[in-house]
Order: C-alpha cells, then structure tokens, then sequence
C-alpha cells in the first residue's frame, strides 16, 4: 500500500509510520501546507518525496485543496493520512483522494476540536486516549477505525498527557489502523466500519488490560533494579498477588518471593490428595502426595534439603500445627496455604521474617491464559492445564510397567510440567527423588537428577525410580544414562524420528516405557 502523508507541522505519527512500514505500507510521498514544517526534513532524511502547497493569502480553501490534490495526483496513493494538518477538508478534496485518515488526541466523540488535552483536563477523566477515524466534511466526526486508551494520572499537565498519548497510544493504534487497509480488511460503509478478524475470541485482534499497581517492591530481580506488583482485580482464582499475608509485622515479599510463590501455588494446585511442594528460583527442588500434609512435606523437602534452604513452601491443605514445626525446621522465605490452624499460626509467627500467606479456596481454575514479558511486547498462550491418567499411557517397551510405576508416571508428569526445560525429573511413589532443569541438553538434565537423587537427596536414591522427562528423547544417550543411575521406568511425550532407537535402547536395559503424546515444555 502506498501512502500520502500530510502534515502542518512535525508530523510524528507519519515518520514514525514511514520507520515501521506497518502492514508494509510505504509513503509515496508527503506534504505539508506550511513552509518549513519539520515533517519535510524528516521525510527527505528518509529519503520519501515531499511537497509543499502553502495557501495564499487571497485563496480559497477549495482552491488551495484543488492544488494539493494536483501534487498528489503525481504520486501512486492508496491512502492518505494526516497528522496535525490543520485545515478542514472538504468535499472537494474527499471526492477526489483516495480514502483519508486522522487521529485525534482523545477518545472520540468525546473532547473533539482543538486543545483536546486542555479539555480532557478541564473535565477531570480518568481515562484518555487517541482516536483513529475516517475522514469526512465534519470536525473530528468521521467513522471511527480504532481507539487506545490512556491513563490520566493525578497531577498530569498538558505536556505530560501530549507526551504519553503519543507515544502509549498513537504510536500504536495509528499505524494499527493502516496495518489493517494495507491487509484488505477494513470496510467503510454508510459511515460504519467493519475490521475483518477483530471480533474478539482467546486471542484478539487487540488486548486493552487495565490492572491497579498494589505495590512498589523493594527491588526487582536484582538491588539495581525498581519493581512493582500490578493486580488484576478480576482474577477469581487464588493467587499470590491477592493473597493476605497474615503476618504483617514481616518484610513484604519480594519481586523474587512473589516468582517462586506463584510458581509454587501452581504446582500443588494439579493435585486432590495433600500435597506440598518446596520451590526455588521458580523450579521444584521437591514435591510430593501423601495422606497427610506433614509426610507430603517432609518427602518434598527430603528430595534436595540443601536447595531448599531459603525456598518457598507451598500446600494444598490447611496447614496444621505438625506441618509447620517441620517448615520451622529450616529457613523459609514464604509458606503459602489455603488456611491455617491457630495453633500452626503460633509456630510460624516465631520466625520472623516467614511470610505467611493465605490464598483461600484452591478448587476454582478461573485463568485460561498465561503471559510473559518481551521487550516491545508480551508473549501469550493457553495455560498448560493438560492431565493425563492411565488411559493416556502408551507403553511402548517389551516391559510393562508395574501398577506403581504407572501411578509414578501420572505423578511425575504432572509435576514436570512446572519444571523449566530441558526438564528430568525422579520420582518413585507420588514423591520427588531428583530433578534436573534448565539444562540445555537433555543428557545433562538426566545426569543432574541422578546426581540431585543420589547426592542431595535424604533416605531416597535413584535406585529403581521412574524417570519423566517433558519432551522426547533425541537420541538413545539419556536412556544409556538413566540406565546407569538405576532408572526402571520411563514416561516421555515420545514422538522423535529416533523413537525406535530410543526404545530398543530401553527394551535392552530391561526399562519400561510409555509415551503420553504430549509435550510439557516451560520455558
């Protein structure tokens, strides 16, 4: 799509438009009506053509328009977008140009005309934005293409509103609106318009999130770095972030405390029978089932004690007094339950600094959708809330796994999913034995469990585990290395081109085997 550009002044939303070429639009060329203006410096350093056509002091506006119409019937033009260029257009002009665009630095129809900031002020809004919107012979009233809200801050001044309206939200809902007719998907009919595909769904064409900041934290990752915590208020699903702390004479938590707390939550959350799981630096160093949530921790914790020294400890049942006196045992950073007992309360308060948090009811799943940061974006995707059984088990291998061995599996499996990749984890009955993360190669993962099972473990080994790992394995080598660390059985997604190797390569260390179909990849 080729593009004329027209403004009186400096332009931004166009050089930033010609920068970013969206939907691969180009400027054909642009124009200004004022000698001088800056925009023209900045389209010839971009090396686009530009025009100038001043109106004369004796010229009408018919006549003035009816030349720039001439100077741009010079040029290939699909569409035209103005910018600051201040004069009203008429029929003249709009019956002989392509279709015509503007933004305005409000949300239309409220605040039209000039000084939309001064009467966005004036108003006392709490909410403001810019307008993108098809030009016709009204002031600011043609149909509107696409809106970007933005905050008005108390003590906000003109300036400040001018700043961040252009860049938080003409910067992007601009080039948005050209991006969609350089794609054929806009439809301008009777003064309404349609955008093919913007209708909403999992993933919209467009994401509007609001969320309030609950606090400023201390730092973030590391001291040199500022942090906050932002809520989302309409989040029903327990959570960290609207959790009570109940000790409040404590430190708050902090941007790492409240990474591992969420990562922790998440994990005890995929199972009904007790459960406690102890996370550091957002990976299990341990987790486990049990009939009581005193053995679920101690197993937990058993997996790597020395790991878990200073992690974060998270449980699916209201946590009783025995439960505590072995969280006391070591340094915590933060305990989290959906209740406490009075009487485990009274232990817990004698640390400290042991963040105490409840998160109330565990069994609504409310959020459908998880997100990660980029700079100059977000990633998002479904939350992995895959769960297999049984049923879901493929055994592969000449050897069939014990009843035992396939209730490992389905245990194994559902905590892998919250170990970072390349991710091996050991488990025999529904308790960690080790766990090798965040390896870049899958044998390393393999030799890290078996030197976390057999090293940093207490009163358990690798010695007859159930090996999970959450993608396939390439190559026959982690099988090989399992072998020597005593692993009986494995799960795995299956699905390499070497599936066949792999498995032979089992079937020779006499090692049962089943593929669940499905990755668990985190990253």
């Amino acid at each position: 799509m080729k593009l004329a550009g027209m403004a009186s002044n400096r332009g931004r939303n166009l050089l930033h438009m010609a920068d970013t070429a969206p939907g691969g639009a180009e400027f054909a060329v642009v124009l200004s009506n004022e000698e001088g203006a800056p925009i023209i410096e900045g389209a010839t350093e971009r090396g686009i053509p530009t025009e100038v056509v001043a109106r004369d002091d004796d010229e009408s506006r018919e006549e003035h328009e009816q030349r720039v119409i001439e100077r741009l019937d010079g040029y290939d033009v699909d569409l035209v977008c103005l910018d600051g260029y201040m004069r009203i257009l008429t029929e003249t002009f709009l019956e002989a140009t392509p279709r015509t665009l503007n933004v305005h630095p409000s949300l239309l129809p409220s605040f039209p005309g000039i000084d939309a900031h001064e009467q966005v002020l004036e108003a006392g809004v709490s909410v403001t934005g810019c307008t993108v919107h098809v030009v016709d012979e009204t002031v600011d009233g043609g149909p509107i293409v696409t809106q970007e809200p933005v905050p008005v801050y108390d003590g906000d001044g003109t300036d400040d509103l001018k700043r961040r309206v252009l860049h938080e939200a003409e910067f992007s809902a601009y080039p948005r609106a050209v991006k969609w007719f350089a794609e054929d998907r806009v439809t301008v009919t009777d003064g309404d318009v349609t955008v093919d595909g913007d209708d909403g769904g999992q993933f919209p064409a467009r994401r509007l999130t609001s969320e309030d900041r609950g606090r400023e934290l201390r730092y973030g990752e590391n001291p040199h770095q500022d942090a906050a915590v932002y809520l989302d208020e309409a989040c029903e699903e327990a959570s960290v972030v609207h959790a009570g702390q109940l000790n409040e004479g404590a430190k708050a938590l902090s941007y790492n405390n409240y990474n591992d707390a969420d990562g922790a939550l998440n994990l005890i959350k995929e199972f009904a029978e007790p459960a406690a799981a102890v996370i550091k630096h957002t990976n299990p160093a341990g987790c486990a089932t049990a009939d009581d949530l005193a053995s679920a921790y101690e197993s937990a914790l058993a997996t790597d004690p020395m790991s878990a020294f200073g992690g974060i400890v998270a449980l699916n049942r209201e946590c009783d007094a025995a439960t505590a006196e072995a969280i006391t045992d070591s340094f915590k950073e933060v305990v989290i339950a959906p209740g406490y007992t009075d009487a485990a309360l009274d232990v817990l308060f004698e640390k400290e600094n042991l963040r105490v948090l409840d998160v109330g009811d565990l069994d609504e799943i409310s959020e459908p959708l998880v997100e990660g940061d980029l700079v100059g974006g977000r990633l998002v995707q479904e939350r992995d809330l895959q769960s297999i059984s049984l049923a879901d088990l493929e055994v592969v291998t000449d050897r069939e796994p014990t009843d035992e061995q396939l209730e490992t599996m389905c245990f194994a499996w559902q905590t892998i999913k919250h170990v970072k990749s390349n991710a091996i984890l050991f488990a025999t009955d529904t308790e960690t034995v080790g766990v090798g993360m965040g390896q870049v190669s899958r044998v390393d993962a393999v030799r890290l469990a078996a030197i976390k099972a057999d090293e940093h473990a207490e009163g358990k080994d690798a010695e007859g585990a159930v090996m999970a790992s959450d993608a396939f394995f390439p190559f026959p080598d982690g099988i090989e290395v399992a072998a020597e660390a005593g692993i009986e059985a494995v799960v795995q997604p299956g699905g390499s081109v070497n599936d066949e190797d792999v498995i032979a390569a089992a079937n020779e260390h006499d090692i049962a085997m089943a593929f669940t179909g499905q990755r668990a990849f985190k990253h």
